[in-house]
């Protein structure tokens, strides 16, 4: 009896230690399965921008309003003839309605405001071209505008000039290409040192394609700039 009840136990004791090395490899091939590795591929490309928006404002102050409105238009005049001769069409160019504070009303009580002209006035003449080179070369003669009489306003931010890129579709099938081919080189890479092999592809994210200038002095060149996401299987 006492014979039969050991060899129970040594059978028993068998199969557990069966089964926990059957379970062992089991994990140890499923760890192998699970092995990879995640990489980021990055492409970049310069290019000049297609879009310019050129505001070119001025500011007129004075006590009377039919006069200043009238004065407003005539630089209006002035500055778009400016705007043609520099190579524009008139179509380009657009002239928005003119802006008029009333100072008195806004400092009712200002013992200042004597030493004041009372109304001040402010016009828009907007330039949208694709003709980025003119924009350039015709920024550089504002100063024949202030020989008119005419002082613009160029300190305020709503005045920037802005030089947009929107040819990103003809760019995205080849730079999402060469990001991914970026991205499985240093996957390759790690998977030589790690001596294993590539399998396939887990999980892949194409990334944000951004748009920036290339530095503050030329916001006419743009860097696009696209990083991809790519995590790979690693096996042996």
């Amino acid at each position: 009896m006492n014979s039969r009840r050991i060899i129970e136990a040594l059978l028993l004791s068998i199969g557990l230690i069966v089964a926990a090395w059957v379970l062992g490899q089991a994990l140890l091939q499923f760890r192998a399965a699970d092995r990879g590795v995640g990489v980021k591929g990055l492409a970049e490309r310069e290019v000049p921008a297609d879009i310019a928006i050129w505001p070119v404002a001025f500011s007129e102050a004075d006590n009377d309003l039919p006069r200043l409105y009238q004065t407003l238009q005539e630089k209006n005049v002035k500055i778009a003839a400016f705007l043609q001769a520099s190579g524009f069409k008139p179509e380009e160019i657009s002239i928005s309605a003119p802006s008029i504070t009333d100072r008195q009303a806004q400092d009712y009580g200002n013992a200042q405001l004597a030493e004041r002209l009372r109304y001040s006035g402010k016009s828009t003449l907007t330039v949208y071209t694709r003709q980025i080179d003119r924009v350039r070369e015709a920024m550089t003669r504002l100063g024949e505008l202030g020989k008119q009489g005419i002082a613009l306003s160029s300190d305020n931010y709503e005045n920037r000039t802005q030089f947009l890129f929107t040819g990103l579709n003809a760019l995205k099938p080849a730079m999402i290409e060469e990001a991914t081919k970026n991205a499985r080189i240093s996957a390759e890479k790690f998977a030589k040192d790690s001596d294993s092999r590539l399998g396939k592809i887990r999980h892949a994210n194409q990334g944000q394609f951004s748009i920036e200038d290339r530095d503050a002095s030329t916001p006419y060149i743009k860097k696009v700039r696209v990083v991809s996401s790519v995590e790979y299987r690693l096996v042996d």
